[in-house]
């Protein structure tokens, strides 16, 4: 069953990514999709306020992923992987590429977020959450979140 948020403005879409940030644990992936200019890394930089992680989350187009250890100062419990797989989505062989990213191997222990990773990342995990995010032409966002298996359904139901 979806979740769906109406969110009027960027700073609303940073402070939800704040919420869902409550409910994510090591070990959980979430997959953005939407337009370019939807909102993806603004949700993204909420979900790294929430978590206490070290460093600015900008978009990691160019870089492909960054990680985002936590800040016990700032009550960091959990690492944060944002990644970006937009520019994948044109190479020959996508799959290879997110394997070379090695996110496997850190998605056990930090919350990995991947931007337009759906069709590529799935496999990494038993269950996600698939977020899509549309904007309006007056910059309200509208989110979708989507539970695929787990308990995300129950945890989505603590959001709200």
């Amino acid at each position: 069953m979806s979740h769906v948020v109406k969110l009027p403005t960027v700073e609303d879409t940073r402070e939800f990514g704040r919420r869902l940030a409550g409910l994510l644990r090591a070990g959980d992936l979430v997959l953005l999709t939407g337009p370019l200019g939807a909102g993806k890394t603004a949700l993204t930089q909420g979900i790294g306020a929430g978590l206490g992680v070290v460093g600015d989350i900008t978009s990691p187009t160019f870089v492909i992923a960054r990680v985002h250890r936590p800040d016990p100062a700032r009550g960091g419990r959990v690492a944060l992987v944002h990644a970006d797989a937009y520019r994948l989505g044109a190479a020959t062989d996508p799959r290879a590429e997110i394997d070379d990213l090695d996110l496997d191997a850190s998605v056990d222990e930090s919350v990995t977020v991947v931007e337009w990773g759906e069709g590529l990342v799935e496999q990494l995990v038993d269950a996600h959450l698939r977020v899509r995010i549309d904007r309006r032409d007056d910059d309200t966002r509208i989110v979708e979140l989507d539970p695929v298996g787990g308990d995300w359904a129950r945890r989505l139901a603590d959001l709200g």
